[in-house]
């Protein structure tokens, strides 16, 4: 495939991507125009209309006027002066976030993986562009700026990711002297005596977690960066005392900017930290699937009272649809303890629910309602999965020094700071103005929600990480240096009940040397046998 091919079929996927975006809008708005008005009335007036939904999507803000005939018609106090709306369906943005996906991944699956990147992120911002100058009214207008830089943004973001999975991994592991004291850091980064490159940071996890019972030619890298092979015996002194020079002063220009502690410790809490924040938010996803499903009545009543019709009742669902993502991210504030407000003077948090009139949206009746006997339990939430998040990096732990009391606290901390600032984003992200008057302000505290999850994750991480760790043999796996678990016989294969014929071998060792294979193998060699 050539350059201009891959550059051209990448701005296609760009295309298609804000057609989709686009088209959410325009078609139901295209059918109303159609049915409702006869198309008496000018298409381009549907045709803004779309485009500002999904700018408002991806996250930028409008500046709304209303005419004098319809500020009297709904009587909203405020409603006469011009009025912004900041707050972003997030739906949008999340959609296109995972359509630029799956365009870095295409992207990188040809023989120039930045050529299709460049062109796709191109194509987007070029069509934003013009959108952009398409959509400005005298009611409605859209700031430019915000217009042509956080869609090409958001879209840009996921089609990088996409296109460079694993370029993270192997940039760190190009850092000599990298190694971690803590999992999901790089374990002797650098080159080896044999000249090889390190592995990407989950190349070696699940090489250090596949056990030593696999191969004793594998290397295992040490701090210095070089490494020890079982089975290498004619290897030139000369071409090994070369390595390790180069390998010991790059090391050492390494460790001059940041201490291997430090980086390790920033390297574990940065992943830990961004475990924490995803628990929280898949807590919060089911909640808000589950008071879906038992606030269905209430929200089915608030629809007829709307009285949309069958079009403003399709137009309304997408509406609230894109609004999933914000209800999910303010599920996680309500957890973390500050709430959210949905209007001036408003609160809804674990302690309580003080709500005045609410905007017309059927999907805000899964609001809880007056006091909660047992709100306080939600505040468990952030505790208990940042617990959980230092568990399994602690558990996780195969170097052979392990960390000391202050690296630990420091990395729980650093695991609470991670996940506040990552919720902190999210919560300003998903609030904003929704209307006039009241309703300039909707959603949570971006700064309330940050802090007080940094102080819950980072005390129950904190305790995670003072956790007894498990049992590491010599090879970093948790059998012994011969490749056998603890507790076995000597001589005795890996996965084989004591006392068994070799010729049964259990299915445990059939399974696989992943900690899952060992699992599974264990749990079928506890059926009874055919």
């Amino acid at each position: 495939m050539k350059r201009l091919t891959t550059a051209l079929l990448a701005a296609l996927d760009a295309l298609i991507v804000v057609a989709i975006g686009v088209g959410i809008a325009l078609v139901p708005l295209t059918v109303l125009w159609a049915t409702q008005f006869d198309m008496a009335v000018n298409w381009l007036v549907f045709w803004r209309a779309a485009v500002d939904v999904w700018l408002v999507g991806n996250g930028v803000d409008l500046v709304v006027q209303l005419d004098p005939t319809l500020v009297a018609a709904l009587n909203l106090p405020g409603s006469d002066a011009a009025f912004p709306i900041t707050i972003a369906l997030l739906g949008f943005a999340l959609m296109a976030v995972l359509f630029g996906l799956r365009t870095g991944r295409r992207a990188a699956e040809t023989p120039y993986r930045w050529v299709g990147v460049t062109g796709a992120i191109a194509g987007y911002a070029l069509l934003t562009a013009l959108l952009v100058l398409s959509a400005g009214t005298d009611a409605v207008r859209p700031q430019t700026v915000q217009g042509l830089v956080l869609p090409p943004l958001i879209f840009a973001a996921g089609v990088l990711i996409g296109a460079g999975q694993g370029q993270l991994g192997r940039l760190i592991g190009s850092i000599p002297g990298l190694p971690g004291r803590l999992p999901g850091v790089v374990r002797g980064a650098g080159r080896g005596a044999t000249g090889s490159s390190a592995d990407s940071a989950g190349n070696v996890a699940s090489v250090s977690g596949s056990g030593a019972g696999s191969s004793a030619g594998k290397s295992v890298h040490g701090l210095n960066g070089t490494s020890n092979t079982s089975n290498t015996s004619n290897t030139s002194s000369s071409n090994t005392s070369t390595s390790t020079s180069s390998n010991t002063s790059s090391t050492g220009a390494a460790a001059g900017l940041l201490p291997v502690a430090v980086r390790a410790g920033a390297a574990a809490a940065l992943r830990s930290g961004t475990a924490a924040a995803a628990g929280i938010l898949c807590v919060s996803g089911i909640t808000v699937f589950v008071l879906i499903l038992t606030s269905y009545a209430t929200i089915i009543g608030l629809y007829e009272t709307v009285q949309a019709g069958v079009l403003g009742g399709i137009a309304l669902t997408l509406l609230q649809l894109s609004l999933i993502p914000n209800l999910v991210i303010w599920a996680a504030a309500w957890f973390a303890g500050p709430g959210i407000a949905v209007g001036v003077g408003t609160s809804v948090s674990p302690v309580g629910t003080s709500l005045g009139t609410l905007p017309g949206l059927p999907i805000l009746g899964v609001l809880p309602q007056g006091s909660l006997a047992f709100g306080f339990v939600g505040l468990l939430v952030p505790l208990l999965v940042g617990f959980l998040a230092a568990v399994i990096l602690r558990q996780r732990a195969t170097a052979d020094v392990p960390p000391s009391i202050s690296e630990r606290l420091l990395t729980g901390l650093g695991t609470g700071f991670v996940a506040g600032v990552l919720l902190g984003l999210l919560a300003w992200w998903s609030g904003g103005a929704l209307g006039p008057g009241r309703l300039v302000e909707v959603g949570p505290n971006p700064l309330l929600v940050g802090a007080l999850v940094a102080l819950e994750v980072g005390i129950a991480a904190c305790l995670g990480l003072l956790t007894p760790a498990p049992t590491v043999g010599a090879n970093g796996s948790g059998r012994g240096a011969t490749g056998e678990m603890p507790g076995t016989k000597p001589g005795t294969k890996p996965g084989t009940k004591p006392g068994t014929k070799p010729a049964t071998a259990s299915r445990a060792a059939r399974s696989g040397d992943t900690g899952v294979g060992r699992l599974l193998g264990r749990l079928r060699d506890a059926l009874p046998r055919r």
